[in-house]
């Protein structure tokens, strides 16, 4: 089956419902499966054909999702473009995943993407059709009416009726962030992804699925882990093109949504907002948050909120949770682990020597299952690197085994550092920082010692009155010396990637960079 199906799957049966919304605009099942038949005979009369790439550059939107299931109702392959990337990295995924059609928006905000586009078909031959999502008279472009019109006069059947499937068929392609080097791209499945979807349903049960959809599409939040299981469940997805603390809450009382998720970061944006308790969030029936740890003091406000919180843990390649936690209110649960492996999914904990460590053991995690992506996009030495014998996936992620059975994130082994010949997880540190309730969010990153060898930098979010002091001597009860970082520096924010996660690649040189000015 693919993810695709599920179009023509809820059109039949509930076909006035609503499937996606934006301001006004409601678009319902069989509207849904209309404009998704529609493009995706235009694609086929395009000449687009199985395992063929479309990329679509779009705003969380209805259209980047309509792009992406007539994609991928054909056998293609969907490759989703950041609006925020700048020419170059435009160009460096089009010349990776070598589009035959891309989709676009023209103009997004102030930005005008013409130019850049134009330079994209230029440097990238395989881009045949360059089409406007948004205008008709853009130069260079094929208003997308026209592109529409290119199936007028084909007797092409619908693509999903008779193209050959396997399950396993490639149909996503997400580039990684690249914060430890170039962008790879994971190919990811329709088994996976449906499977998945199927499985978070089950996992995080809600009376009715609605949800806020504010992530770049190019992320696999966006398309996996909010629009795919909520197509699965029949539910509705309310897109929201620009996030805005104030406007999402609005949004969502307005809308009635019952699945509030997120990142930790654009929780703690909404949760100091003054008139936060105004808002009425009465519909929501499930709280969550991916993508990193949330501090006890945000966990114990929104279980004022609903007393239904959930988080996971898992990556790109895949296709997102590898460990989950169920509901609960257990503040400790939700703060300190990221629960038991996701249904379907092995894990394991092993040493550098690739062997199995006893449980309370730092050990790198590596998965086993059927979401596991087909690989890196063209990188077959890439992919052999981190897809171990017998199908285990290595995520270069270190964790521990709780007694309880549950795991715990301590670091990525690229960010462990030793200090005095120790390892260090910089995550242990940011955990025992965040515990102190005048502390909102903490990140640690190490910097180069000519007796150490590394130690830490602390930059801390206060959300009260606490000094460098006062945090040291909180750690020196809490932590061995050798963990304690060497500097704390206060801070109002922090540098994000675009999900929301801490930029560790910035945070690092800024302070090596303040390191080297205090020297000189």
């Amino acid at each position: 089956m693919r993810i695709s199906d599920y179009v023509s799957h809820w059109a039949e049966r509930t076909p006035l419902a609503e499937a996606l919304v934006l301001g006004s605009e409601r678009i319902t099942f069989a509207a849904l499966a209309s404009r998704v038949d529609a493009l995706s005979r235009a694609l086929m009369s395009a000449g687009v054909g199985p395992g063929d790439r479309v990329a679509t550059l779009c705003t969380p939107h209805p259209d980047y999702f309509v792009c992406f299931l007539a994609t991928v109702s054909i056998g293609a392959i969907w490759v989703g473009l950041n609006p925020r990337h700048q020419r170059t990295e435009l160009e460096y995924v089009c010349a990776d995943a070598t589009p035959t059609v891309v989709l676009a928006r023209t103009h997004i905000g102030q930005r005008c993407y013409l130019q850049d586009l134009e330079a994209v078909r230029t440097s990238v031959p395989s881009i045949r059709y360059l089409v406007a999502l948004d205008r008709e008279d853009a130069p260079g472009f094929l208003p997308y009416s026209a592109f529409l019109a290119l199936a007028t006069h084909t007797d092409a059947p619908v693509a999903s009726n008779h193209m050959s499937r396997s399950g396993r068929e490639a149909c996503l392609l997400v580039y990684t962030s690249g914060s430890t080097g170039q962008p790879k791209g994971a190919l990811l499945h329709h088994e996976g992804i449906v499977e998945f979807s199927r499985a978070q349903n089950r996992a995080w049960p809600v009376s009715r699925h609605r949800m806020l959809n504010y992530f770049p599409i190019n992320h696999i939040g966006c398309v996996i882990d909010v629009s795919c299981p909520i197509l699965v469940a029949g539910g509705c997805i309310v897109f929201m093109e620009q996030f805005d603390p104030r406007e999402a809450l609005q949004l969502m009382a307005r809308e009635q949504i019952t699945v509030w998720a997120s990142v930790p970061s654009a929780f703690q944006l909404q949760l100091a907002l003054p008139d936060f308790g105004e808002h009425d969030l009465s519909r929501v029936e499930l709280i969550l948050w991916e993508g990193a740890a949330m501090a006890e003091d945000s966990i114990r406000r929104l279980l004022t909120i609903c007393p239904r919180l959930a988080t996971n843990y898992g990556m790109t390649e895949t296709t997102s949770a590898m460990t989950i936690v169920t509901p609960t209110d257990d503040i400790e649960v939700l703060a300190q682990s990221v629960g038991y492996p996701f249904e379907g999914v092995e894990l394991r904990l092993v040493d550098g020597e690739g062997q199995v460590v006893s449980r309370g053991t730092p050990g790198e995690v590596q998965a086993r299952s059927l979401y596991n992506m087909l690989g890196y996009w063209n990188r077959p030495h890439e992919t052999e690197q981190v897809m171990k014998a017998g199908g285990w996936f290595a995520t270069g992620d270190l964790a521990v085994e709780r007694p309880d059975g549950r795991y715990r994130i301590v670091g990525r082994l690229k960010e462990m550092y030793k200090s005095g010949g120790y390892n260090v997880y910089p995550r242990e540190l940011e955990h025992t920082l965040e515990a102190h309730p005048a502390v909102a969010l903490a990140a640690v990153v190490a910097i180069p010692d000519p007796l150490w060898q590394e130690v830490g930098v602390a930059y801390v979010i206060p959300n009260g009155v606490i000094t460098s002091d006062e945090l040291l001597a909180y750690c020196r009860q809490r932590l061995a010396n050798y963990k304690i970082p060497k500097r704390f520096v206060m801070c109002e924010k922090l540098p994000l990637l675009p999900i929301g996660k801490v930029d560790k690649v910035t945070l690092r040189r800024l302070a090596q960079e303040a390191d080297l000015a205090a020297k000189t």
